[in-house]
């Protein structure tokens, strides 16, 4: 299958970018102007994964100890996105190899995207600031289309867009929302062990590779890696 592969679509949180030190930021902050308890940065690491609504849904009622009623949610989403985009890349980093690999894999021939389920308007910024950008010729964020990860919809777009057969995509991520969608869609998978995860292994999700370093996926693909 892996000879196969034509194009890549990347996972961006707890994949590219370790972004929950900013995501920590924005939502301890939002917590605070809304008069509810604050959280740690470890709590959010578990929160992570199926966008900003489910980030601040699960902050809110960790605080609250109860479930969060949509007009609350509703009400407090503005308070969060405004204290994320002040806090996009202050304290967020590339993971180790990132860029080398992403480039390596450009110049090889591979089509890449982005496909996360981060909103689209925080995601162009970060590619940009740790100039990852144009690396990808497609970027999808959790709200480009009308379903997100673990959904296959944005994974059948990109085969659709790109006139790719299953065989042909390749799914990389650190969450299961990540796997459950490619095998939704019928393409391989690998998980990276580094990531958000809700604390699990993502090996149990069942992908086509694990692998515990970003540069492995080069092995992985049959590719030279870096000396």
């Amino acid at each position: 299958m892996r000879e196969q592969i034509k194009a890549i679509a990347f996972d961006l949180d707890g994949t590219l970018i370790d972004s929950v030190p900013d995501l920590a930021v924005a939502t301890q902050a939002a917590l605070a102007e809304l008069g509810l308890a604050t959280c740690t940065e470890a709590q959010v690491r578990t929160w992570v994964g199926n966008g900003a609504e489910m980030l601040m849904r699960r902050a809110m009622s960790h605080a609250l100890g109860t479930a969060v009623e949509q007009t609350a949610l509703d009400a407090a989403m503005p308070i969060f996105m405004h204290h994320y985009q002040e806090n996009l890349e202050k304290h967020s980093a590339l993971y180790a190899d990132v860029h080398q690999v992403l480039k390596i894999l450009f110049d090889a021939g591979f089509k890449l995207a982005v496909v996360t389920n981060k909103p689209y308007r925080f995601t162009l910024p970060l590619l940009e600031a740790f100039k990852i950008n144009d690396f990808f010729s497609l970027v999808l964020g959790g709200d480009s289309l009308a379903k997100m990860k673990p959904d296959p919809l944005p994974l059948q777009h990109l085969l659709a867009e790109w006139q790719l057969d299953k065989s042909e995509l390749l799914m990389v991520g650190d969450s299961k929302n990540d796997i459950l969608a490619a095998k939704a869609a019928g393409v391989a998978s690998i998980g990276l062990t580094y990531g958000y995860n809700y604390g699990e292994d993502i090996g149990l999700t069942g992908p086509d590779a694990v692998c515990e370093q970003f540069v492995e996926i080069l092995r992985w693909l049959n590719l030279a890696q870096p000396v």
